[in-house]
């Protein structure tokens, strides 16, 4: 019996490209190097007040729907931000809590800045990247044609017959797209 490989591992017999395996939410590579994320977020604090969700909101946004922060290491980063004295609370109105940056925090991004310039660059270019390659319409289509692959091919009458019959469509397919102009 023909075996495929479903699952974290991804091994669907080819190079998709770092999105298509998963990338983005979850994914797991890392996305910042050391200390990035904390320059990121006080870049875009810098850039104008901010709370955690619009933070979150700003880095999915850069990278084309790519990659966005779990509240899970923004919001620590936002409080080791705050303990350094990097930000503070912003004095505004509304339930979230928003951040400034402070004197301490221009300085750090004075001291980094070409840091900064490169980082922002790169996620740039992946929000770029990420429109090119048909951004969620085509990551929304690859996610349905993962999902009914996976679920009619481990079932139990997913014979020799039914997977070589999901490789032919899959080839078809392979096909038509390469002839789109």
């Amino acid at each position: 019996m023909m075996t495929m490989s479903f699952g974290s591992g991804r091994s669907w017999g080819g190079d998709f490209g770092p999105d298509w395996g998963g990338g983005g939410r979850g994914s797991r590579r890392r996305m910042f190097g050391s200390g990035e994320l904390r320059l990121l977020l006080l870049k875009l604090i810098a850039d104008q007040p901010r709370h955690g969700y619009d933070l979150i909101r700003a880095i999915e946004e850069m990278t084309g729907g790519r990659y966005a922060p779990s509240p899970g290491i923004v919001y620590p980063t936002l409080t080791m931000l705050l303990d350094m004295g990097l930000v503070d609370e912003a004095k505004r109105g509304g339930a979230r809590k928003a951040f400034q940056v402070t004197p301490e925090g221009v300085a750090q991004l004075t001291e980094h800045q070409s840091e900064v310039d490169a980082l922002v660059a790169r996620l740039a270019a992946l929000g770029d990247e990420q429109k090119r390659a048909g951004g969620a319409p085509v990551r929304r289509a690859v996610g349905n044609l993962l999902s009914a692959l996976w679920t009619r091919a481990t079932r139990e009458d997913a014979d020799e017959e039914v997977l070589y019959g999901i490789a032919g469509i899959l080839d078809e397919a392979a096909r038509k797209i390469e002839r789109l102009k």
